[in-house]
């Protein structure tokens, strides 16, 4: 039992040299890359909680969950221990199990299912069952998160093509974008590993942190935004870059022109 806690008992190893720069350390740069899941986590929480708050404060899981991401991947590649392996890409699944239960599209629910509620408990049968499986083929796990993770996008990509927003399509455009590099950065890092040692190169996986970081924000919003207009059409969903609109970059932020506060005032 011990074993799977000792360092570099995964049999996953990234690209990136061990113990370059620190003997405590396996893969420095991979480590460090983590900490932006510690910046961009918080400033989403308060970014989306008046939609939350409006629509349903669980949706706030997605990225408390994000933070544990962050912390798992933070011990994973300190040790490349089996246990930080493990952590790390079991809390990927349960991201991805809430963004499903708060953002998958009512209309596409399986024909069994009425309503949200039932389909988050079917999720979350899911999520358990695939978690236990998790630890028959370990090595499978990224690879079965990813495409999961795909799927998520293409019914976003369906759903989104009646929009007639400009600043909606363009954000989405460069969510897509992101999605794509921070795949690219991925898997080249794990099959071409050589190729990147020739270059001396060997960070595209602490990259890969940070692009699908500002990734899932872009994402989460674009969700929320599909979800408020079908969900809660009333509040006049509309987005914008934080902290200032004006720049066309930063972080993206959904704002409620309209809430049920302000309709009883109204009243």
């Amino acid at each position: 039992m011990a074993g799977i806690f000792s360092y570099e008992s995964s049999e996953i190893d990234w690209c990136e040299d061990n113990y370059k720069h620190s003997e405590h350390v396996v893969e420095y740069f991979n480590t460090m890359s983590n900490f932006i899941f510690f910046i961009i986590s918080p400033i989403m929480l308060y970014l989306l909680h008046p939609y939350a708050k409006e629509r349903n404060l669980a949706i706030h899981m997605v990225w408390i969950l994000m933070i544990f991401v962050g912390l798992f991947s933070v011990y994973f590649h300190m040790t490349l221990s089996f246990a930080g392996q493990m952590l790390d890409e079991l809390s990927v699944l349960w991201v991805l199990a809430a963004g499903y239960s708060s953002w998958f599209p009512h209309k596409r629910f399986p024909s069994f299912v009425k309503d949200r509620t039932t389909f988050s408990r079917l999720v979350l049968l899911v999520t358990v069952v695939t978690s236990v499986l998790s630890f028959v083929k370990p090595t499978a796990n990224a690879y079965v998160l990813n495409c999961s993770g795909l799927y998520l996008i293409y019914t976003f990509v369906l759903e989104i093509r009646c929009w007639t927003d400009q600043k909606a399509l363009q954000m989405a455009k460069l969510f897509v974008a992101l999605w794509i590099l921070a795949i690219f950065c991925w898997i080249s890092d794990r099959i071409g590993c050589s190729f990147w040692q020739r270059l001396k190169f060997c960070y595209l996986h602490g990259i890969w942190h940070i692009l699908i970081v500002i990734a899932v924000a872009y994402g989460t919003t674009l969700l929320a935004y599909l979800d408020a207009n079908l969900e809660i059409p009333y509040s006049l969903p509309v987005l914008q870059y934080w902290p200032c609109d004006k720049w066309a970059i930063g972080l993206p932020q959904l704002v409620l022109k309209r809430t049920t506060k302000t309709q009883k005032q109204r009243c």
